[in-house]
């Protein structure tokens, strides 16, 4: 059994900040990634960003500059710092995990989404 759980979402206004986390935890062998999407109404769901555990880090154009992906391996937890937000950030942001299970299956799991809404 895999859990995320994502936390931190809510109502900010243009220009300020707002932190994600999301906790993983279950038969989890190890982490290859973590990373965080988002979805707009209506829209395709896409990457915001994504971390490896050894650090690389892969992030949007729209986003380059204002947004920080960092993991924690010890804690399996991955954080998205977003500063600067803008009306056009308003989505329901998923986490996402690339792991392998505890008996060597590479595995994808998703969160339920947390939900950023920024005012103008």
């Amino acid at each position: 059994q895999v859990q995320l759980v994502e936390s931190g979402g809510g109502l900010v206004q243009a220009g300020g900040s707002l932190g994600l986390s999301c906790a993983a935890s279950g038969r989890i062998f190890s982490i290859n990634a973590m990373g965080w999407y988002r979805q707009a109404p209506g829209e395709q769901r896409e990457l915001v960003a994504t971390i490896t555990s050894g650090g690389s880090t892969n992030y949007a154009d729209s986003v380059k500059g204002r947004f920080a992906i960092s993991l924690d391996n010890a804690k399996n937890t991955v954080y998205l710092q977003m500063n600067s937000l803008k009306p056009e950030d308003t989505a329901v942001y998923y986490c996402v995990l690339d792991c392998v299970g505890v008996f060597g299956r590479s595995m994808n799991n998703w969160g339920k989404g947390t939900l950023v809404t920024v005012s103008s």
